[in-house]
C-alpha cells in the first residue's frame, strides 16, 4: 500500500526526495558499521539517482561528535514508485523497522536550490516544486571544509547552534555528515519561509559566519537547498514534528 497523503500528491512516475532518520536503543559500533555494508545495497537498487548513508551527531546542529544510536539516509529517486518499492522489500529498511526504536521519514520536493555535492547537482533533472504555501520547509545545508579552515569552523558552531535552538519556529534540526569534521551538514524543519531567513540573515552569529565563510574561503564545495515537505512517517523524538502541519504519510 502507498503512503495515503503522500500517493495523493504525487505519481508513481513523479521523481522524488525522501530524508530518513533512524535511532536505535542502545550506542553501538553497528551503526557506524551498517553506513559501510549498507553502501553495497544502496548501489544496486533500481530508480535510485542520488544517495548518501550519514552520520549524525549528538546535537540538533552539526557537531563533532556523532552519535552512536543514530544514522541517516539522504536519497534522490527517479520515481516515486522506486521509492516505495525501497522501503517495502530492502533488506535495509526492514532491518531498520525491525531494530530501530525509532524511524522518521521526510517526502519532499526541492523548491530552490544552489550548489553541488561532491561535484554533483543531485536534482538537476527535477523541476523545481512550487513554494508550500504558508509552509512547513524542509532546508538542507551542507558543506565540505577546507583541512586548514575545521578549526574555525568549529570555533563558529557553538554561537550559531545556540542561536538556532532559541527559533521558535524551528521544528527540529539535525547535523548530519559522511566524514568526521571535514564533510557537514544540517537538516532542519521550519514553519515558514519568512522564520528561515530572519534566522538566516537576522542572527548576528549567523550573519558573520556566512561573512567569514566566503572571506576566509572555509568551503571547497557547498549545496544549499530549500524543499517542500509532501508527508511525513514515523516519529523523531517521539513525536512527528510535521504531522501538526501536513497531511500524514500513513
Amino acid at each position: 500500500m502507498h503512503h495515503l497523503g503522500l500517493s495523493q500528491m504525487i505519481s508513481d512516475n513523479e521523481p522524488i526526495v525522501a530524508f530518513t532518520l533512524i535511532r536505535y536503543q542502545q550506542p553501538s559500533l553497528r551503526t557506524l558499521a551498517y553506513l559501510g555494508l549498507d553502501r553495497w545495497t544502496m548501489a544496486r537498487t533500481p530508480g535510485l539517482r542520488f544517495w548518501r548513508l550519514l552520520g549524525v551527531s549528538q546535537g540538533k546542529a552539526f557537531d563533532s561528535h556523532a552519535d552512536l544510536r543514530r544514522s541517516a539516509i539522504f536519497s534522490v529517486w527517479h520515481s516515486y514508485a522506486a521509492l516505495h518499492q525501497f522501503e517495502v522489500q530492502s533488506a535495509l529498511m526492514k532491518r531498520a523497522q525491525r531494530q530501530a526504536e525509532e524511524v522518521w521519514t521526510v517526502y519532499m520536493q526541492p523548491v530552490r536550490w544552489h550548489g553541488v555535492w561532491e561535484g554533483q547537482d543531485p536534482f538537476r533533472e527535477m523541476m523545481p516544486a512550487s513554494p508550500p504555501q504558508p509552509g512547513p520547509w524542509v532546508i538542507l545545508t551542507r558543506a565540505t571544509i577546507r583541512p586548514s579552515r575545521v578549526r574555525a569552523f568549529l570555533g563558529a558552531v557553538p554561537a550559531v547552534a545556540e542561536q538556532l535552538l532559541e527559533q521558535p519556529a524551528l521544528l527540529n534540526s539535525v547535523g548530519i555528515g559522511e566524514a568526521p569534521l571535514f564533510y557537514q551538514a544540517t537538516l532542519s524543519l521550519w514553519q515558514s519561509l519568512p522564520d528561515v531567513t530572519a534566522f538566516a540573515y537576522g542572527q548576528q552569529a549567523h550573519r558573520e559566519v556566512i561573512r567569514r565563510t566566503r572571506q576566509e574561503g572555509w568551503y571547497s564545495e557547498e549545496l544549499f537547498a530549500r524543499f517542500r515537505p509532501l508527508a511525513a512517517s514515523g516519529t523523531w523524538d517521539g513525536t512527528n514534528p510535521l504531522a501538526q502541519l501536513m497531511a500524514p504519510a500513513s
